[in-house]
């Protein structure tokens, strides 16, 4: 089709000069790049970099001393209100920033989101550079919004944000997905541009956005920086992005300008810090990865592992079903309208963690959300009602860990994999290890907690195919613990 064309026309001469530059990134000593993430899921596209459930200064100085060029920071404000988000993401990076300043770092700043635009925006990069010009005396010169994710089949072409698949060639503009019917983030506007005014209401006007579009990124790292350093400072500058090599022309392009002196806070979709930090993509773990990884753990395991469903995409149901088809794994699901009751809800989390305990000890089990969701009258009341479901969830798995050590744990979704991993497992910090799916599905090493040990695995619940699911568990029940 015609937009497949117009992506890969010029990639053999965009790629060698995008590799040449692009790998001296990670010698030219940048600054840490601090990765305020909306929901775990952001991990999905990196390897062995470090992730914090805290952000007290403790924490951050634990993780610039793993030395390496990225942190994660779980802020998961896509289950908050905007004030609650607001306040999180001032209080990470004040504390990133004091923490860096006792050693004599400099810091970066990231606001990684969904790359089918459900979240803060403008709100949680405003903060942020609202926050480091409190703290440094400087704004940032501009927002930079690339929210392209190609291993998702999210992409971006002259402005216009889609969402498909590489595999069919077919890709729709985004607005006219189901994302865009979000309960609390829904929106109209495919158009980046459009999208920043609809999403400001009205206060940074469309035609004031700056576009880095496909043209000028194939034209090379020396065409981006020029649009970069001629952009008016306090621009958002939308970027166009249809592979990696796009990204890591943009990269390029960036790494220059911060060298001269520009700053930037960026709005991304998962796999740009991968790019910015000059990390090479790495080939999915394997089942014997897994097993190096967690094998000297000193724990007993469970003879299965715990499968935790909230997400209600599509993409999801069909993903659970396709696992459900297998047999062999019980499967027991979460009443919401019994949990969403405050009469009823410690009765039916004690029953589940009953059913759990004993499912473990035979084999793997899913615990999924009932698939019809219940709506609020209004965005807060549905942010409410998903954050109680949510919170019944983490009870329940703090119960079942509490009694038995599951081989492993997957969650899947968002604001799931959040509260699973800070309520339900008491992770605190972790090292995100690497992908079961490129780039797709992440695996964490839970560092301290109940949960040490045990391998957590972070699933969007928009990405993959309908086998996905069922692919990642067999992988995980083939390792050996």
């Amino acid at each position: 089709m015609a937009l497949l064309a117009d992506m890969t026309g010029d990639l053999a001469e965009h790629a060698a000069e995008a590799s040449k530059e692009w790998r001296e990134i990670g010698s030219h000593g940048q600054s840490i790049l601090i990765v305020i993430d909306d929901d775990p899921t952001g991990t999905q596209a990196v390897a062995d970099l470090p992730v914090l459930m805290r952000w007290d200064e403790d924490d951050m100085r634990w993780a610039f001393h793993q030395g390496k060029p990225a942190v994660y920071v779980m802020a998961n404000s896509r289950a908050l209100h905007p004030n609650e988000a607001a306040e999180r993401n001032k209080e990470i990076v004040t504390s990133a920033l004091k923490a860096a300043s006792k050693e004599g770092l400099s810091l970066g700043f990231a606001s990684r989101s969904d790359s089918t635009l459900r979240g803060h925006f403008p709100l949680e990069p405003e903060v942020i550079s609202e926050t480091v010009a409190a703290i440094t005396g400087r704004y940032p010169d501009a927002i930079l919004l690339i929210p392209a994710f190609p291993d998702a089949g999210r992409i971006t072409l002259h402005q216009v944000h889609y969402a498909g698949s590489f595999h069919t060639g077919e890709f729709k503009p985004v607005g006219e997905t189901e994302f865009a019917k979000d309960s609390t983030f829904g929106y109209r506007s495919s158009h980046l541009a459009s999208w920043v005014e609809e999403k400001s209401h009205g206060r940074i006007k469309a035609n004031s956005v700056i576009s880095l579009d496909t043209t000028t990124i194939r034209q090379g790292a020396d065409s981006v920086y020029k649009d970069l350093a001629n952009a008016p400072r306090g621009s958002v500058i939308v970027v166009d992005c249809m592979s990696e090599l796009d990204l890591r022309v943009v990269a390029t392009a960036i790494e220059r300008a911060e060298r001269a002196g520009m700053s930037y806070v960026y709005r991304v979709g998962p796999p740009f810090v991968r790019a910015r930090i000059g990390q090479d993509v790495t080939p999915p773990l394997t089942s014997n990865d897994i097993s190096a990884l967690f094998s000297s753990a000193s724990r007993d395991f469970a003879r299965g592992g715990l499968i935790l469903v909230g997400s209600h995409t599509a993409v999801t149901t069909s993903q659970l079903n396709g696992l459900k088809e297998v047999g062999g794994i019980m499967s027991l699901e979460i009443p919401v309208e019994l949990v969403l009751d405050a009469t009823s809800r410690a009765r039916v989390i004690d029953d589940l963690v009953h059913q759990l305990t004993a499912g473990l000890t035979d084999g793997s089990v899913i615990l999924s959300t009932s698939r019809t969701r219940v709506f609020g009258s209004n965005e807060k009341e549905s942010l409410d009602i998903a954050r109680t479901i949510s919170d019944s969830m983490s009870r329940i798995v703090r119960g079942v860990v509490a009694q038995i050590t599951p081989r492993f744990v997957l969650a899947k979704g968002g604001i799931t994999s959040a509260d699973v991993a800070q309520f339900g497992l008491g992770i605190t910090r972790a090292m995100a290890r690497g992908s079961l799916l490129p780039g797709l599905v992440s695996l964490w090493e839970p560092l301290e907690g109940p949960a040490t040990g045990i391998p957590y695995v972070v699933f969007p619940g928009n990405v993959g195919t309908s086998t996905a699911l069922r692919e990642v568990v067999e992988k995980l029940e083939g390792a050996t613990l």
